[in-house]
């Protein structure tokens, strides 16, 4: 497997595979999470032009995951980070983290940042052992601030959130 910038006819991929990404909410009482749409194509459009949009693809060089990420406050804001389960549990979802985080370093960035479920294994806890550490939420910027009022108008504050960040 390696890791590439995702090209423009493999955004509906992208969407696939968050949807299967997604299921493993409905098995721990989340099923709106997991019914929830992935981005429209126009949205991940955007990430793919900025640059800011990667895949692990595998042998034969489809996509089995990806990462989003935009600028925000000086530091690249990771948006979505989805993992096929097929190919979970097996380092690729940190391959990408790492990726972005080696992305944010040529580009200056002191810091990767996330919002997060914290009560989800695969969520908090897992970014904690990829060297993401909890906010609180006096240290939000105002961009964090922003990305969590939208989180929350939209229902994701139904389960408790967080904003991680990793020092880089």
């Amino acid at each position: 497997m390696h890791i590439r910038a995702v090209r423009l006819d493999e955004l509906p991929l992208l969407q696939d595979i968050e949807r299967a990404a997604g299921q493993c909410f409905r098995d721990i009482g989340m099923p709106e999470i997991a019914d929830d749409e992935p981005l429209p194509l126009g949205e991940l459009a955007r990430y793919h032009r900025t640059g800011l949009a990667w895949v692990v693809a595998d042998g034969a060089d489809a996509p089995v995951a990806y990462l989003i990420a935009d600028r925000v406050d000086g530091s690249l804001h990771v948006e979505q980070v989805s993992v096929h389960p097929d190919s979970a549990r097996r380092g690729v979802g940190r391959s990408l983290l790492d990726r972005a985080a080696a992305h944010a370093v040529s580009e200056g960035a002191p810091a990767l940042t996330l919002t997060t479920f914290t009560g989800v294994p695969w969520n908090a806890p897992y970014y904690a052992r990829c060297g993401f550490e909890l906010m609180d939420d006096s240290a939000l910027t105002p961009g964090l601030r922003k990305i969590r009022e939208h989180e929350a108008a939209h229902g994701l504050d139904r389960w408790p959130r967080a904003c991680m960040r990793r020092a880089l």
